[in-house]
C-alpha cells in the first residue's frame, strides 16, 4: 500500500517557516490558524471523545484557492484533512497524521436555484437546514434530513451519504446530486459529471464522491436536484410492549403496500434521556407524555397532497398496528405536536451524548431481519457488561446503537467494549448487513471492515485511492 507511506509533519522549523509562507500567500494571515487555542477546535469532531491536533488550520475562500493549498500539501506531501462542520460520528473530519486541515466553512453561499429545471447549485460549506429552508421558500424541497441539519454542513452530508428520517420514502444524499465540482489532491480542478437527469456517459464519478469521506477530493460545488414540496402530512407516535414488536409492526406497514414519509424508532430509554436533556439543557420542557407500560416508540409520517388520501393510510397504519402489542396511538393535530416528536427524535443523539461518553455505530439490515438484531445486541450488551441505547430509521433498516460509558473504567472501555462493538458487527453482517447507513467508516469502524468487505473489494478500493491520491495526503488513516 504506497500510498500509505510515511508522509512529512510540519515539524522542522525551516521547512514550517517556508510552507506556512506559502499557506499565507493563498489564504492571508487571518485565514490561517496556528494558536493552539483555534486549532483545538478542528482536533475532534462529535465521535467519543478523540482528539488529533492539527499543525494548522486553513480557511480558503474559493476553489482556485483550495486548488492552490492542495498543490502545497501535495508537493510536500503533507497529511490534509478536509473538514465541514464537524458534527460527524466516525472521526472522518479528524486530522490523525496531524499536518494540515483545510476547513470549508466560508464556502457558504447558495449560488442559484434553477426552480425551472429544479436544480440549485451551492457550496458545500452551506448547513443543511439553510438549504432546505431557502428552496423551501419557493414551494421546492430537499428531503435529505440528516438529526444534525440545523448544523451540519451540505458536504459533509456528501462524504458520508447522509441520510435521515426522509431517506425512506425519497432516498439519500446521493440520491440528489446531479454534478459536483471537485479539486484532486494534486490540484487539478474537475466536474464530476452534467447538469442533466440522464447520464451515460463513462464511468460515474459523480456517485463515487458520495460517501468516499474526503478521501479522493475536496468538493467546491455541488449541483442537486430537487422535488415539489409537499403539502400536507400526517404525524402519529405509536408505542409498542417491546422493541421486538415494533420492528415487526415495521415491516408489516410496508407488506401492506404504505410507504411513510418517515418511520422513525426510538427505545423509551431514549426518550426518557432526552426529555431530561430538553429541560435541562435546553430549557424546553417536553409535554408528551410516554403510555404506561410501553418500552418502544415509533414516529410514522406520511406526506403528500391530498389530506383524504393521507388519512386514509393513516387508518391503514393503524390497522397494521393494532395486530401488534402497541398501546394508544398519539395523533398529532397540530404544527406544535408535530414539531414536539420531531424534537424529541432528532434531540435522542445529543441527549445520550449529555448524559455520558458513547461509542455511536449506525449498523443497518433488511427491514425483517431488525428484530433479530436489536434481540442479538442487547444480548451482546449483556455478555460484555454495557448498556446501550437503540433508536433510528427503521424504516429502511438503519439502526443507531449508541453504547453507554457509564461507570466503565477506561481500559475496559477502549478493550472490551470493542471487543462487543466487533460482535455488533458480526452479527449485523450474519443478517445482510453492513457496518453504516450514513455515519461512514472514519476510524472508529475502520478495524471491522475486513468483517464486511473481502480484500479484494478493499484493494479495489485502495487502488481507486491511489489513482485520486497518488502521495496519499488527503485524508489518511481513514477507511482503510
Amino acid at each position: 500500500m504506497a500510498y500509505e507511506k510515511e508522509t512529512l509533519v510540519i515539524d522542522s522549523p525551516g521547512i514550517k517557516e517556508a510552507i506556512l509562507d506559502q499557506f499565507k500567500s493563498v489564504v492571508g494571515e487571518d485565514n490561517m490558524m496556528l494558536d493552539e487555542e483555534r486549532r483545538y477546535d478542528y482536533s475532534h469532531d462529535k465521535t467519543e471523545d478523540y482528539s488529533f491536533m492539527p499543525d494548522v488550520v486553513l480557511k480558503p475562500a474559493n476553489t482556485d484557492e483550495v486548488s492552490e493549498l492542495l498543490k502545497i500539501c501535495n508537493h510536500y506531501k503533507l497529511p490534509t484533512t478536509p473538514r465541514g462542520a464537524g458534527t460527524g460520528l466516525s472521526g472522518g473530519a479528524i486530522p490523525v497524521k496531524k499536518g494540515v486541515v483545510i476547513s470549508m466553512e466560508r464556502f457558504n453561499k447558495i449560488l442559484d436555484i434553477d426552480e425551472l429545471n429544479l436544480q440549485a447549485t451551492v457550496e458545500p460549506g452551506v448547513i443543511t437546514e439553510v438549504f432546505q429552508n431557502a428552496v423551501k421558500e419557493k414551494g421546492l424541497f430537499y428531503p435529505p434530513d440528516p438529526a444534525s441539519g440545523g448544523s451540519c454542513f451540505l458536504g459533509g452530508n456528501l462524504a458520508n451519504n447522509s441520510g435521515g428520517p426522509k431517506a425512506v420514502k425519497y432516498g439519500v444524499t446521493r440520491d440528489y446530486v446531479l454534478n459536483m465540482q471537485v479539486v484532486l489532491p494534486t490540484g487539478e480542478i474537475i466536474w464530476t459529471a452534467a447538469n442533466v437527469l440522464k447520464n451515460s456517459t463513462g464511468y460515474n464519478l459523480t456517485q463515487l464522491m458520495c460517501g468516499s469521506e474526503g478521501t479522493l477530493g475536496i468538493i467546491t460545488k455541488i449541483v442537486f436536484k430537487l422535488r415539489g414540496y409537499p403539502k400536507k402530512n400526517v404525524l402519529m407516535m405509536i408505542p409498542f410492549s417491546t422493541n421486538e414488536e415494533a420492528c415487526k409492526a415495521i415491516a408489516a406497514i410496508y407488506v401492506d403496500g404504505i410507504t411513510p414519509s418517515g418511520m422513525e424508532f426510538f427505545e423509551k430509554e431514549a426518550a426518557a434521556k432526552t426529555f431530561e436533556y430538553c429541560e435541562k439543557v435546553l430549557n424546553s420542557p417536553v409535554t408528551t407524555k410516554l403510555v404506561e407500560g410501553m418500552n418502544a416508540y415509533l414516529l410514522c409520517e406520511l406526506d403528500g397532497n391530498d389530506e383524504e388520501v393521507l388519512m386514509r393510510d393513516a387508518e391503514r397504519v393503524m390497522g397494521v398496528v393494532e395486530k401488534f402489542e402497541s398501546g394508544e396511538i398519539l395523533f398529532a393535530e397540530t404544527a406544535a405536536q408535530k414539531a414536539e416528536l420531531w424534537k424529541i427524535r432528532k434531540n435522542i443523539s445529543p441527549a445520550v451524548n449529555w448524559y455520558t461518553l458513547t461509542k455511536s455505530d449506525d449498523v443497518v439490515v433488511p427491514r425483517a431481519n431488525l428484530p433479530k438484531l436489536i434481540n442479538g445486541i442487547k444480548e451482546i450488551g449483556k455478555r460484555y457488561n454495557f448498556n446501550t441505547v437503540c433508536f433510528g430509521h427503521l424504516g429502511d433498516g438503519n439502526l443507531h446503537v449508541n453504547i453507554l460509558k457509564e461507570n466503565l473504567d477506561e481500559e475496559y472501555w477502549n478493550t472490551k467494549v470493542n471487543e462487543g462493538i466487533g460482535e455488533i458487527f458480526k452479527l449485523t453482517v450474519s443478517l445482510g448487513g453492513t457496518l453504516s447507513g450514513e455515519h461512514g467508516i472514519g476510524i472508529a469502524k475502520r478495524p471491522y471492515m475486513a468483517l464486511a468487505l473481502s480484500e479484494i473489494n478493499l484493494n479495489l478500493m485502495r487502488g481507486i485511492k491511489k489513482v485520486f491520491d497518488p502521495n496519499g495526503i488527503l485524508n489518511p488513516g481513514k477507511i482503510f
